[in-house]
């Protein structure tokens, strides 16, 4: 059996904050939101950029690309050049929502939501099309990968993304959104829907109350550092191909809000990351990191996994819960 493939994935986005409910009080705000500045160093982006370097680490970062429809070009088109210059992988990323800042007729009137579920088909269309658009003129290609804002799919995205000829996608995450259709609903490995190729945040039960599974998704912010290690080693054990981790560039700060600026380094949250990092580096005869870049390179469509559900021991889920309270509730843990 090969190396189990690590995809860490980094949804790279801009913050709406309330200036759709209150325009007159709120402003979106961009940089901030990815940079995430503490006294003159980046905690968010380079941060991000560095532990990949000390590391080796390929990672993805989807980069959202519909704030063009309020920011224009900058600063984004700047983030997505410093990430390529880093070596790293950008795919697309798309929240509708910045649409409705569109004041141009000619390009269309969009539905007043942020979901790329339940939508016409004409319309989620034409909303890739120009954020593909957007995506080429910024980084220089067109994206092998797509993941829907806030992981919210249904089969009508897969049948824009393969007329669209974008091959791959990462839609699914079952412990943040759980899509009505069984042919979406995936833990992880890989799926053909609709003739793309899905790779799901990794999802697994942690606890099992009263009969009950409770399904989360693998992401770094909500899941404890033995936690991670546990489920890496279980589906190494399995034979599992493929694990696709979550997370932002707003995680390893903690704020506020966005508006306030009033930032501080999430220390927990970035020694997480940091051990994941140094996990895969160490253990390189039976773990690698990968991007989409390099997996839309050997993907084959229809070459399924069935893989497993798997499971945590309930004082995993325990200890988890209480780290993350203590870590949410004091400022300067």
């Amino acid at each position: 059996m090969g190396r189990t493939e690590i995809s860490i994935t980094i949804d790279t986005e801009f913050s709406i904050t309330g200036a759709f409910k209150n325009p007159d009080l709120y402003r979106p705000v961009a940089e901030p939101v990815v940079l995430c500045e503490v006294d003159g160093k980046e905690h968010g982006l380079g941060f991000l950029l560095e532990t990949f370097e000390k590391y080796n680490i390929s990672a993805s970062f989807f980069i959202e690309c519909a704030n063009y429809f309020y920011f224009g070009d900058e600063p984004m088109q700047s983030i997505v050049r410093r990430i390529q210059a880093a070596g790293k992988d950008v795919q697309l990323h798309v929240h509708p929502c910045w649409m409705n800042f569109n004041n141009d007729p000619e390009i269309g009137n969009f539905s007043r939501n942020d979901s790329c579920a339940g939508r016409e088909y004409d319309e989620l269309k034409r909303i890739f099309e120009l954020c593909i658009e957007v995506f080429v003129r910024w980084s220089g290609k067109r994206p092998e990968a797509l993941r829907s804002g806030s992981l919210v799919a249904d089969m009508n995205l897969y049948r824009v993304m393969h007329d669209l000829n974008i091959p791959l996608a990462s839609n699914v995450a079952l412990g943040v959104f759980r899509p009505k259709e069984p042919e979406l609903q995936i833990y992880s490995g890989i799926r053909t829907v609709q003739g793309v190729s899905e790779l799901p945040v990794f999802s697994y039960q942690d606890m099992n109350i009263l009969g009950r599974k409770n399904i989360k998704s693998l992401q770094i912010t909500s899941c404890s550092w033995p936690e991670m290690k546990y489920i890496l080693w279980q589906a190494r054990k399995k034979g599992i191909r493929n694990v696709v981790i979550l997370t932002h560039p707003f995680e390893y700060i903690k704020q506020t809000d966005f508006l306030s600026n009033n930032f501080i380094r999430n220390r927990i949250n970035q020694k997480r990351l940091d051990k994941l990092c140094q996990f895969i580096s160490e253990h390189d005869q039976d773990f690698v990191s990968t991007d989409f870049g390099q997996i839309s390179k050997k993907i084959i469509t229809g070459n399924d996994t069935d893989d497993p559900l798997l499971a945590i021991p309930t004082y995993y889920a325990i200890g988890r819960k209480i780290h993350n309270k203590i870590n949410d509730t004091l400022r300067d843990y």
